[in-house]
């Protein structure tokens, strides 16, 4: 083989090896750009004071962005509670028709009534927006509680007793209903199995706070749905 010929296999060689290299991440891209639902890897830092409903579908769309799926509009999935004159919000209306994969390219729910029955939600397919799993129980820190303010079929608690602290805007009283991201509790029944209503938050400063949230196996995460 003479010296041009070498050259030029040695290149090939490079050049197959950089696609084999970065095939995989390309595609794992690709996949995140098509995601239309995902965990939040990261709460507010505020326990559940998002900012309300608007302060939380900004913070998906943002953590959307980040990782090339922006191009879809994204609303988080909570519900508020009618006060002061203003009616409730059902999580389950404001995340569109589906159906919904992951960073994984694996479909979670087909639609909202699949959703909010025999859905593909499990602990392996609860994925951040990096495809990453989330701490469940039997984990360090354990991070499997996100905050819903749902009932089990997804719509909003009566007015009254505080399930979204207060409507998203408040760390420092009421309290939030929790899902389980993992589909595990303390005990095996459907409140521990639920995703989206297994138990209302508590701790030492009343249930809203971060510290709170992370007192009974939470950090402030919550679910993300692409509308579009």
């Amino acid at each position: 083989m003479n010296r041009r010929n070498g050259m030029l296999w040695t290149g090939a060689a490079a050049l197959l090896a950089g696609a084999a290299a970065f095939g995989p991440t390309g595609s794992g891209l690709a996949q995140q750009a098509a995601m239309t639902f995902f965990v939040t890897s990261v709460g507010s830092g505020n326990g559940a004071n998002l900012g309300g409903l608007s302060g939380a579908d900004q913070h998906c769309q943002q953590l959307a962005q980040a990782v090339g799926a922006g191009g879809h509009t994204w609303h988080a999935y909570l519900s508020t509670q009618a006060a002061e004159g203003q009616p409730a919000a059902n999580a389950r209306d404001r995340i569109g028709n589906g159906p919904w994969t992951n960073a994984k390219g694996i479909t979670v729910a087909k639609d909202v009534a699949d959703l909010h029955g025999a859905n593909n939600l499990t602990k392996q397919t609860a994925l951040s927006e990096k495809g990453d799993v989330i701490n469940g129980r039997g984990d360090t820190p354990n991070r499997h509680d996100a905050l819903t303010g749902s009932q089990p079929d997804g719509t909003a608690f009566a007015a009254g007793e505080d399930r979204t602290c207060g409507n998203w805007t408040s760390s420092a009283k009421g309290s939030a209903m929790l899902g389980h991201i993992d589909r595990q509790g303390l005990r095996d029944d459907d409140a521990s199995k639920s995703w989206n209503s297994s138990h209302p938050s508590r701790g030492p400063d009343g249930g809203c706070s971060q510290n709170d949230l992370k007192s009974t196996g939470g950090d402030g995460l919550f679910y993300c749905f692409a509308t579009n």
